[in-house]
Parts: structure tokens; sequence; C-alpha cells
């Protein structure tokens, strides 16, 4: 039987994978991390290849640097992103293999 506190800190885990799968919620979000898979990439360099504002890719970046899923570096004054981890990419592999495996998407 667990203790209060072990249910407590099962409860706060569940939150937290609750709120790290809400950011993958977002076209917006998807779309940069996919775009970041080919590699690091500038503020500028993201909103062409979107056709988006910087402005609001920056505010997206802003959410995903939240949420561990990206980090930055900067050169000069230019600021590059790049995935956080080896499991944020799997995480988007996956995602897109189970839907091109369950909807015949091609990748």
């Amino acid at each position: 039987m667990q203790t209060a506190e072990e249910r407590e800190l099962e409860m706060d885990f569940v939150h937290e994978m609750a709120e790290f799968f809400k950011v993958f919620g977002d076209g917006t979000r998807i779309r940069i991390l996919h775009t970041l898979l080919e590699g690091e990439k500038n503020v500028g360099e993201l909103a062409e290849a979107l056709e988006m504002s910087q402005s609001a890719v920056s505010h997206q970046l802003r959410v995903l640097r939240q949420h561990d899923l990206v980090k930055y570096r900067k050169e000069g004054k230019i600021v590059f992103y790049s995935l956080d981890d080896e499991h944020v990419e799997n995480v988007l592999q996956q995602g897109m293999v189970h839907l091109c495996h369950k909807r015949g998407y091609h990748q």
C-alpha cells in the first residue's frame, strides 16, 4: 500500500506528464520541433521555413524552452535553437512512426 507521500509524488508525476504532452498539442510547436529535427536554427531561419513572423516563432520557442524541449546557444547577437536532447527527438520520431503506421502517412 502506498504512503500519502508516495501517492502525492505519483500525482505530481502524472501532472508533469500531462503538461509535457499538452505542449505537443499545438501544431505550430510541432512544426517548430519537426524543423529542428534537421538541426539547429535561429529564429529568422525558423520563421522563414515555417512562413511565420519572428514574433510568433519566438513566442512558441519560449513555451518550448519553459518545458525543456528546446535549448539555445548564443553566437554574438544571434540565438540558435535545437532540440533539448535525444528524448525529445525520440518522442517526435515515435509519434511520426505511429501516425504513419496507423494512418498511412509518408515521412
